[in-house]
């Protein structure tokens, strides 16, 4: 190996959001973290939304910014156009029994 090219590997303080700090090995003399052992959901088996730049927030309030302008879902729109092609079948089927005069009479009045 060549002398003086590499970096210093340094005694490196680890200090947690949740308080929890220990030692390691790194380059940097000081690492903080918004997770650890201590705290992780993994490894404490308890549910807990990690939400550090406020995603969940942001899209909560687009949800509701969609349900205030009147959007509707994939699921909605294809109800509606089945209650469409219902309502045109059931018509077609009253008409079944016209004749070519009685339809054109029902398209004027």
């Amino acid at each position: 190996m060549k002398k003086d090219i590499h970096p210093q590997y340094v005694v490196c303080k680890v200090s947690c959001s949740c308080g929890n700090t220990f030692s390691t090995m790194s380059l940097k003399d000081e690492i903080v973290t918004d997770l650890c052992s201590n705290c992780h959901p993994f490894y404490t088996g308890e549910q807990k939304i990690v939400d550090t730049e406020n995603l969940v927030a942001k899209f909560e309030k687009r949800q509701e910014a969609a349900k205030a302008s009147g959007f509707k879902s994939k699921k909605e729109k294809m109800a509606a156009k089945k209650a469409k092609l219902e309502a045109i079948k059931a018509k077609q089927k009253a008409n079944q029994g016209l004749t070519l005069k009685d339809m054109l009479a029902n398209l004027n009045g």
